[in-house]
């Protein structure tokens, strides 16, 4: 759920011989990833501090939102996303 728990399950997992990235910060929230013995690839994130640090709660899914490190390439990646139909807030299309 927040930093230190994070911390502390990455230290396990650096104990553990695992091979885990660092801290790495995701503007939505903060990941560690590693793979498991099978190969897959797990991430490991805290809740906080969340979706709605950049817009209100109401909004959220209504527009892309985009790290700074992905911002460069908005373009190409609405390019290949489907387009959605969401309803209007008063409920017609």
């Amino acid at each position: 759920p927040d930093e230190d728990t994070q911390a502390s399950w990455r230290a396990e997992l650096v104990d553990r011989g695992v091979n885990v990235t660092s801290i790495l910060d995701r503007q939505y929230f903060r990941s560690i990833y590693f793979r498991e013995p099978g190969g897959t690839l797990l991430e490991v994130a805290t809740d906080e501090p969340g979706f709605a640090i950049d817009e209100p709660l109401l909004e959220l899914g209504r527009a892309l939102k985009l790290p700074p490190w992905l911002e460069p390439k908005r373009e190409e990646i609405e390019g290949i996303l489907p387009k959605l139909n969401l309803p209007s807030p008063e409920g017609t299309p």
